[in-house]
């Protein structure tokens, strides 16, 4: 698979399998998605389902077991160590938690001018002028620069951590459950001015969430991810409002909108949570109330299909739409 023209990340056929005393975990197994420049794509999915795994990969933080990925026409693969270190800087991380991820013992300034200091960017005062350029940018004042995450609000500590990514002006930002910690109201500001940076910077998201209602908001195209595998992808309205898969089915049953996503009722799926059987084509039959009772689930591998060009599943039996 090649690398879209408006594409500027592609993961193709990526698996990453896990071994340890008690077996073997696939935590990514064949998936596939790209980046599209300016745009959002949103992986969400429960906690296991192998979101943060394809950040790792992506980021070059960690290495698939088998596929490819690219990042701006380069294979992460063929890189050397200090080519895929240049390229970090074309792609930058806000991880989840707003206070770990920030060094308690270092200044706002230090904070955020630490990855101009690693790239040998500029001299110390057109540094701190950066800083505090990036300070407005997110919503901060130059009197923060002095002060210490411990003396920040969460919401604050997270503003640190994105004027932290945005100071060698990255083109792709991975946003792994970057609100989920903050306070509801919180969270609506700090989604709000990530949507302005990425209007006025025109930069692509990778964002990673549990919460289809953030993914809602955010997302211009949304991969659901079980076990491992993207069981659903398209754009958003194809995934809120003509979902086939009956995993996101389930997912977007929980979820408050004011308008729901389809006006027709569909079957419940299986709630309980079953670990599933090795034998399984299916990596979700265990918990489908429709897949529990069809031998092709069980036996028949399972092939993608695209039910338009911008909409695809992995189902054999998929939800019914009139």
């Amino acid at each position: 698979m090649t690398t879209q023209i408006d594409s500027v990340a592609t993961l193709s056929s990526v698996s990453r399998i896990f071994k340890g005393k008690t077996g073997t975990v696939h935590a990514l197994d064949n998936v596939s998605f790209d980046l599209k420049a300016g745009k959002t794509l949103a992986l969400v999915g429960e906690s296991g389902s192998g979101k943060t795994t394809a950040a790792r990969v992506l980021l070059g933080l960690d290495q698939p077991t088998s596929g490819s990925i690219d990042v701006l026409g380069r294979n992460l693969g063929s890189l050397k160590y200090e080519e895929l270190r240049l390229l970090r800087r074309e792609i930058q991380v806000v991880q989840q938690d707003p206070f770990s991820q920030l060094n308690r013992r270092h200044s706002v300034e230090r904070i955020i001018s630490s990855p101009l200091i690693a790239f040998n960017i500029g001299d110390k005062q057109s540094r701190r002028n950066q800083v505090i350029e990036l300070l407005k940018a997110v919503g901060l004042e130059e009197e923060h620069l002095n002060r210490r995450p411990h003396e920040l609000s969460g919401g604050q500590c997270q503003r640190v951590a994105i004027a932290r990514a945005l100071a060698v002006d990255p083109k792709i930002v991975v946003l792994d459950e970057a609100v989920s910690a903050l306070d509801v109201s919180v969270r609506a500001q700090v989604l709000n001015l990530l949507r302005d940076i990425q209007a006025s910077r025109g930069l692509t998201y990778l964002f990673i969430t549990h919460d289809l209602g953030v993914a809602h908001y955010m997302a211009d195209e949304i991969a659901v991810m079980f076990r491992g595998r993207i069981v659903e992808r398209g754009n958003r309205d194809d995934v809120f409002k003509e979902s086939r898969h009956h995993y996101t089915v389930g997912l977007l049953s929980s979820v408050p909108l004011a308008t729901p996503p389809t006006e027709k009722r569909v079957d419940k799926v299986v709630q309980s949570l079953p670990s599933p059987e090795v034998d399984d084509a299916c990596n979700y039959r265990s918990r489908c109330a429709v897949g529990l009772g069809r031998e092709d689930c069980k036996s028949l591998p399972i092939q993608i299909t695209q039910g338009s060009s911008t909409h695809s599943w992995l189902c054999h039996s998929p939800v019914v739409r009139s």
